[in-house]
């Protein structure tokens, strides 16, 4: 305690048991001294537990508290001690140092131990506003009262790996000897400590544990501590005259030899120093202050608020160089100090760095090494590997892609340029630069749907909208394309329908009479397609926009790496999504249905002015096909996202080069033929009805069967034509049981047998005829014999 008179001060001190640090007797001397003479001014205590009753108490007599030794942030609580500053730095001073070392190494993820003391609970919930400001995740929280073995066995299990650790010295033991039997410690464990346990703590008799020193000491390897700095390393001299190593020399004497570290608080000693400073210096400056206005500290009394408040205010702007640094107060009475960083190597503390909580720096003494070369992360790591579309893949595409692209420009060209002639007037040309318009919008989002990730900076806020346009090119762009499409055919049928059957009896088929086609329609059929889209999308991205979702799909470990391989897979959603592709889907598949069945209902017809309605259906049984095959599919294989780009990019490619070739291929070589362009428009006849086509294909297929009778037939013919020339050859006339007939033109028969050798010669020709008798067929098959010597007749010889 001190007290004053004018100029000069008076030092009380007062005798308390500060290494029990007994509240209720430090709370009983506090009020001896109040009662007692001399009248006190100021009050000077030590450890939290004693100041927390004190200063609570202090205030109702408005006396000034300053301890040396209190780092409970419940202290800070100015509302329940208005009057209490101390010199030591508040134990949640040692968060932002903590939080600063994590994110030097990089680390995300931090456990706590803790025992369960006020002072404990209240720097804890500190470091967790901290941590949260910081990004800094508390993956677990761990306390206990008196066993620590529950709370070191859940950090085990849940794999805790950067931990911070707040309680007393013994505790610290207990929890070590646990650390070191569940092996909780080594090269993927780092500690954070409390600074203030005495240099050789560890190596303490505790008969509360059964571990030995050296085991403690193994547990503690490469732990880091942190804690207000006690002696500034500054050689420059204090306020006082000394510095760091001057007060070290004055206190070994004091000690009389005695090892400091065997001296229970004599790492606060420094501390002390500095708060007898900070009191004398505030009651010199208040009596000077009081001086100037008449009065005097030796006026001062429990009820004068008046002076109190003159030594709070002196108190509070203190600021001196002092043994630990620069002495400070913050509005909470806090000391604002400097924050020494310390780890334990081969059982012996060595400084690392300094922290200065005002600056925000680090400043280090030693480099920071680790087993291995490599800092300890904290935990699994968890990597993130995101499915890209390939760019072997992607690249290929887009060529593919561009050579389409520019194919499509030439058609348009072509079909603008040559609009004039007869030939692409009756195509409908405005209508088929439509189409292409159409091909160019789907082909674009080729380029579209393969950008991911690996192209863009900022994929969370550039994907959303790269599917929108995506979704919005395709949409309209197969309403341009298809629907010029669907309106030809549609045009047609309506022509076709409207006629009149004319027959003709030498071509049987009917005639088409002249008339125009009404244009206007096909165009207004492909805006309402149009605009239907439009309004359906207006209505999606309004109420129910797409957004980037990455999707997991699994994970790899790798524990040696301690490394988490997560595959993710950004996708674009919206929460009805389903909702809106289905409804986009049943007016687009309703469309391809009806399209198809035109084009199958007039794929025999044909009008004056549209004149490739059989290659637009031909086109049209393209698109179908494939967005029948394409739209399941994608559904089935979204989350491959190299099979969904490579599927849905060459169904764009295929359909828009082959629907553009069908087209304009044909065009093209008919003006390379006619390159006037001149083209019939008088009239168009209708092909074949389907009932003649069908009479056509069976009486076709009649034909085909007598066409084979006959080869067989005739195939037969010539064998027995062959056999009958040996026959007549080698075979004599003479014979009487010879069955070949041997007529002459008149009529007249040779009688078998009669005719010699000699007499005839044969001919190599023969002759085949055949007739129908009563459904059967009938062939004779002559041979040409010449007369016998001394005729005039030609005879023949016939095998039936």
């Amino acid at each position: 305690m001190s007290g004053g008179a004018k100029h000069h001060s008076y030092i009380f001190l007062m005798q308390t048991h500060i290494e029990i640090c007994n509240p209720g007797i430090g709370t009983n001397i506090f009020y001896k001294l109040l009662y007692d003479k001399p009248q006190m001014i100021m009050l000077l205590s030590g450890c939290s537990s004693v100041s927390t009753p004190v200063a609570e108490a202090a205030r109702l007599w408005n006396l000034i508290v300053v301890s040396y030794g209190s780092s409970s942030p419940a202290l800070s609580n100015r509302k329940r001690f208005p009057t209490f500053f101390r010199t030591h730095p508040s134990a949640t001073l040692n968060n932002p140092a903590r939080i600063k070392m994590c994110q030097e190494f990089g680390w995300k993820k931090i456990a706590v131990l803790q025992e369960t003391q006020e002072v404990f609970t209240s720097t804890i919930e500190d470091l967790e506003k901290r941590a949260k400001k910081a990004n800094i995740e508390i993956v677990s929280r761990q306390s206990f009262l008196t066993d620590p073995d529950n709370a070191v066995g859940d950090l085990l299990r849940e794999d805790a790996r950067i931990i911070v650790g707040v309680f007393y010295e013994g505790m610290a033991r207990k929890v070590f000897c646990e650390a070191y039997k569940k092996k909780l410690y080594g090269p993927k464990i780092v500690w954070f400590l409390i600074g203030w346990y005495p240099d050789n703590w560890y190596a303490e008799y505790d008969p509360n544990i059964n571990c030995t020193a050296d085991e403690l000491k193994i547990a503690l390897e490469n732990h880091f501590t942190t804690e207000g700095m006690m002696l500034s390393p500054d050689p420059t001299p204090s306020i006082s005259g000394m510095n760091a190593e001057i007060f070290k020399e004055r206190m070994a004497v004091a000690l009389h030899g005695k090892n400091p570290s065997d001296v229970t608080g004599y790492p606060e000693s420094p501390l002390s120093y500095d708060a007898v400073w900070a009191i004398a210096l505030a009651l010199n400056k208040t009596s000077n202050s009081l001086a100037e206005r008449g009065l005097s500290l030796e006026s001062y009394t429990y009820g004068n608020k008046q002076v109190a408040d003159e030594i709070y205010s002196a108190l509070n702007s203190s600021r001196f160089k002092g043994l630990s640094g620069t002495v400070v107060f913050s509005s909470t009475g806090d000391r604002l100090a400097t924050m020494q960083i310390e780890r334990m190597i081969n059982g012996t503390y060595h400084k690392l760095a300094y922290y200065d909580i005002v600056q925000d720096n680090l400043t280090w003494v030693m480099k920071a090494t680790w087993p291995g070369g490599k800092i300890p992360k904290d935990g699994v790591q968890e990597i993130i590997e995101y499915q890209l579309i390939s760019k072997k893949l992607y690249i290929p595409v887009c060529i593919l892609c561009s050579i389409i692209i520019i194919f499509a420009f030439i058609f348009l060209v072509f079909n603008i340029l040559f609009s004039h002639t007869q030939y692409l007037e009756c195509s409908q040309a405005g209508v088929n630069n439509i189409m292409v318009l159409g091909c160019l919008l789907c082909l674009m989002c080729v380029f579209l749907f393969g950008l991911d990730g690996q192209y863009l900076e900022n994929s969370m806020v550039q994907l959303p909208k790269i599917c929108q346009s995506t979704t919005w090119l395709l949409s309209i762009g197969f309403s341009l394309g298809y629907g010029a499409l669907f309106g030809k055919i549609w045009m047609v049928h309506q022509l076709i329908t409207k006629e009149k059957n004319v027959k003709d009896d030498k071509t049987k088929r009917r005639k088409v009479s002249i008339e125009i086609v009404p244009t206007w329609k096909i165009y207004t059929l492909i805006g309402v397609k149009v605009i239907l889209d439009i309004v359906i999308l207006i209505i999606w991205q309004s109420i129910d926009p797409l957004t980037l979702k990455p999707k997991s799909f699994g994970t790899k470990d790798d524990k040696e790496k301690d490394e988490k391989i997560k595959e993710v897979l950004e996708m674009c959603e919206s929460n009805s999504l389903k909702i809106w592709l289905g409804t986009l889907y049943a007016i687009n598949g309703l469309l391809l249905l009806f399209g198809i069945f035109l084009a199958y209902e007039t794929r025999n017809m044909a009008v004056r002015d549209i004149n490739d309605s059989k290659y637009v259906a031909m086109a049209i049984y393209n698109v179908v096909v494939l967005c029948i095959i394409t739209a399941p599919v994608t559904s089935i294989i979204r989350t491959q996202p190299n099979a969904v780009f490579g599927f849905v990019s060459f169904s764009i490619i295929i359909c828009c080069a082959i629907t553009l070739g069908i087209i304009f291929v044909p065009k093209i070589l008919y003006l390379n033929k006619n390159p006037s362009g001149d083209y019939n428009k008088a009239y168009l006849q209708h092909l074949p009805s389907k009932e003649d086509t069908e009479k056509q294909i069976k009486l076709t297929s009649e034909n085909e069967g007598i066409k084979r009778q006959i080869a067989e037939k005739e195939e037969h013919i010539r064998h027995l034509t062959g056999l009958i020339e040996q026959k007549v050859k080698k075979r004599s006339l003479a014979d009487g049981d010879d069955k070949t007939t041997v007529k002459s033109k008149s009529g007249n028969r040779l009688a078998p047998g009669k005719i010699s050798p000699g007499q005839i010669s044969f001919d190599d020709s023969a002759f085949v005829s055949t007739y129908t008798n009563s459904g059967t067929v009938v062939t004779n098959i002559g041979v040409k014999i010449n007369a016998p010597h001394g005729s005039d007749e030609e005879f023949s010889e016939t095998y039936l």
